[in-house]
């Protein structure tokens, strides 16, 4: 508790440090809303890149469903996901902290306990406070499908202990590479796929996460509920029970195997939709669709994943961290809108708190963005954007920051920031900050405040004053 305690004193004195509002300043008084509060579907997709959609530009892969939900949704050009690789975007998602506050900041940590013969995987604290714990508060029924990538066995870091009612999917992020795996986690146990043992392959684990949520649908179609799935479509390994339209495209092997995979995820998508409508839920649920994180493979001069995009996963320029997002709520969310609003992973906690009356109980670093995703304002407040790519393997401390339409990366504590105009350059190929030294002053003053110090990612930052 008093490590809890000495971070949010710390968030608290760094937001006023740069003569910014107290982080986690959320509208809590929401009890006069009239409107019923919603039921919430996540559906995060694992690597799928920002232009891998009908709907984002794309012309090879097929996702009709998508395109749809797109239709009758609003869909946003400037949303970004909590890191630019798996495990610490979930936790982003999850805590509503950015990677300079949030207890998981990479895929490893270093330091940290083993569990289940896995070494550094960090997992999620006891007292980390999850979107799901606050809607389970609220009094929502809450499930969650598909990779968590948060905490192995035994760990602090499990669903069922940070407000998941039910589970069922892939704990540890190298397993869920495995498409036909012999077992996944069902709650606390480990339950055996028999269509997959002595190596068959006559299950696909994403048609299960599938199949779970559309039964989570059904049997709580009389509560207010909460849906997460997190498909591991499309990461590698690229695995499909079939090729579909694309057996016969003249691409590489692992090119058709990606798109099957995309088009089948969009089937998924589409059969919720489908349920949604049968059960007279449409009006009463609102649909996220998004991205862990930016393209793994880019998949230059064939599908062009990351559209405009500089660079892919892992990189802190924008193929990396800008994703793809899709909001639907018949009669809400305006319909075959587009907004160019800005926001993040971090807003969702806070944002999802706002529309169902639930309490935030500890500062985070997300704002409420339903303006934005009610079509009441066309931009969010200004404020900064933080992502971080922890100190290992010999590299530093990697780090960025969006400020209005200026775009800053510093490649190690001891660099000079890059600056890009994501106004006039979306794809970062002009540094210009020699010419902006005002800018690059007011983010280096954010950056001595931006984040805390972690055991499990030192960093020569942390000493910086």
């Amino acid at each position: 508790m008093g490590h809890q305690l000495n971070r949010r004193h710390f968030m608290q004195t760094a937001a006023a440090a740069v003569g910014l509002p107290a982080i986690g300043a959320i509208a809590a008084d929401v009890t006069d809303r009239a409107e019923e509060r919603p039921n919430i579907i996540f559906i995060m997709a694992d690597d799928l890149g920002y232009a891998d959609l009908g709907c984002y530009g794309q012309k090879r892969i097929q996702t009709p469903n998508i395109d749809r939900l797109a239709a009758e949704g609003t869909r946003f050009t400037q949303c970004y996901a909590g890191a630019s690789v798996c495990a610490p975007s979930r936790c982003v998602l999850m805590t509503g902290l950015h990677t300079g506050h949030t207890t998981i900041r990479g895929n490893k940590g270093q330091n940290a306990p083993s569990h289940d013969g896995e070494a550094n995987r960090v997992p999620l604290r006891s007292d980390d406070v999850t979107v799901a714990t606050l809607l389970k508060q609220a009094g929502y029924v809450t499930g969650i499908t598909g990779k968590w990538g948060l905490g192995e066995p035994g760990s602090t870091g499990l669903p069922n202990d940070h407000g998941f009612d039910e589970w069922f999917g892939y704990l540890n992020q190298s397993h869920a590479a495995d498409y036909y795996t012999d077992y996944l986690w069902r709650n606390k146990e480990r339950k055996t796929i028999e269509g997959n043992l002595n190596g068959q392959r006559a299950v696909y684990s994403a048609d299960l996460f599938s199949e779970f949520s559309l039964d989570f649908i059904r049997k709580n179609q009389a509560n207010p509920f909460f849906l997460y799935l997190a498909t591991t479509i499309p990461h590698k390994n690229f695995e499909v029970p079939d090729l579909g339209p694309y057996a016969d495209k003249p691409w590489p092997e692992e090119a058709k195997a990606f798109a099957a995979m995309v088009t089948r995820m969009d089937t998924h998508v589409g059969m919720i939709l489908a349920l949604l409508k049968e059960l007279d839920l449409d009006r009463k649920t609102m649909v996220f669709f998004t991205s862990d994180n930016g393209s793994a493979e880019g998949w230059e001069g064939t599908f062009d994943s990351c559209g405009p995009l500089r660079d892919t996963k892992y990189s802190l320029y924008e193929g990396g961290i800008r994703c793809p997002m899709i909001v639907r709520w018949p009669g809400k969310v305006p319909a075959g809108a587009t907004s160019d609003a800005v926001w993040y992973f971090a807003d969702v906690l806070p944002t999802v708190a706002k529309l169902t009356n639930a309490k935030v109980p500890v500062p985070v670093d997300g704002i409420d963005v339903t303006a934005a995703l009610l079509g009441t304002a066309k931009e969010t407040p200004e404020r900064f954007l933080y992502w971080e790519v922890p100190q290992g393997d010999s590299k530093p401390l990697r780090q960025a920051v969006r400020w209005r339409n200026w775009k800053a990366v510093r490649h190690g504590s001891d660099d000079e920031l890059e600056l890009f105009d994501l106004g006039t350059d979306i794809g970062e190929s002009k540094n210009v900050a020699a010419q902006h030294p005002d800018v690059t002053k007011r983010i280096r003053d954010f950056l001595k405040t931006a984040r805390i110090p972690s055991p499990y990612w030192p960093a020569s930052v942390d000493e910086r004053t």
